[in-house]
């Protein structure tokens, strides 16, 4: 007997039969997120085991580079780093996050319980970044503050404050295009221990100049050879984060995201790097021919 013949002679059970037939079946998604959690994390208590038994995986901090979130492979980096110096606060500020689904921050937001503050001055961008971790289990209880600004150095302090991002941090990623060097400057509110900053690496290695400071400056409205007067150099950049107790330990192997670390953290572990250590490479070896074309637009040496 069929089965469709056996319910006809249970009451009740014919449309049960047909309820059933016309449901929908179950699809189980593979929770990959979750997947690459427990990756990182039992790579993140392998390097601490290699730390406190004094094996140092890698010579060089970009050998520890993957992409998860980030545009390059600076989620490794800050995760191997990271492993070494602790994750007291699981603080990080982001300054022009863009749509959040490709920073520095979502990475530690999302797989490493980081608190997040981040800051865009495009709504587009601000609202794309809200979506994004909206959208996220990991962010359900805990959403990182998002905010749109137009970040000066006469406003950053007073916005991070707004924010409730004050005191130490762990991580401080800055990437403007523009007043980076005058932000970092700036910057008093927040104490990170570790600072990642995009600079512009087709500035030759023994000159240390920035744009002149303007609050409005958004260097995407020029054209052509324009564009590329924006940001600060990497001589600069050194410098003034030598004055404020930071020291350059590497970048990852473009050699324009560059990373500092605190001077009282992690001295035997990442020693200080030169630039031509880190400007050496196929990338900056090719931006650094462009600089004829802008060395005379109106550069502050600093």
């Amino acid at each position: 007997m069929s089965v469709k013949n056996l319910v006809k002679k249970i009451p009740g059970a014919s449309g049960l039969y047909h309820k059933l037939k016309k449901r929908k079946p179950v699809t189980y998604i593979d929770d990959n997120e979750s997947s690459h959690q427990q990756l990182q994390l039992m790579l993140l208590n392998q390097y601490r085991e290699n730390f406190r038994n004094g094996h140092k995986p890698y010579a060089r901090i970009e050998e520890a580079g993957f992409r998860c979130y980030s545009q390059f492979e600076e989620d490794g980096i800050i995760l191997y780093i990271l492993a070494a110096i602790g994750m007291p606060t699981r603080t990080v500020v982001e300054m022009c996050c863009g749509s959040g689904h490709e920073c520095m921050a979502a990475n530690l937001i999302l797989n490493h319980r980081y608190r997040g503050f981040l800051l865009d001055g495009d709504q587009v961008s601000i609202d794309a970044a809200t979506s994004f971790f909206a959208s996220k289990k990991d962010c359900y209880m805990t959403p990182p503050v998002i905010r749109k600004a137009w970040i000066t150095k006469d406003n950053v302090n007073d916005l991070l404050r707004q924010m409730g991002a004050s005191g130490e941090i762990d991580l401080l990623s800055l990437d403007m295009d523009g007043n980076d060097y005058w932000i970092w400057d700036a910057i008093t509110e927040i104490n990170p221990r570790l600072c990642v900053f995009e600079t512009h690496n087709l500035v030759p290695d023994d000159i240390s100049v920035t744009i002149p400071y303007d609050p409005n400056f958004y260097c995407w409205s020029k054209k052509g050879d324009e564009r590329d007067f924006r940001s600060v150099s990497l001589l600069a950049m050194k410098k003034l984060s030598e004055s404020k107790g930071y020291r350059m330990i590497g970048a990852h192997r473009h050699g324009f995201n560059v990373f500092f670390l605190r001077n009282d953290l992690a001295q035997d572990l990442f020693p200080a790097v030169s630039i031509e250590d880190v400007h050496d490479n196929f990338w900056t070896h090719e931006q650094v021919k462009k600089w004829p074309k802008i060395k005379d637009m109106g550069w502050v040496e600093v």
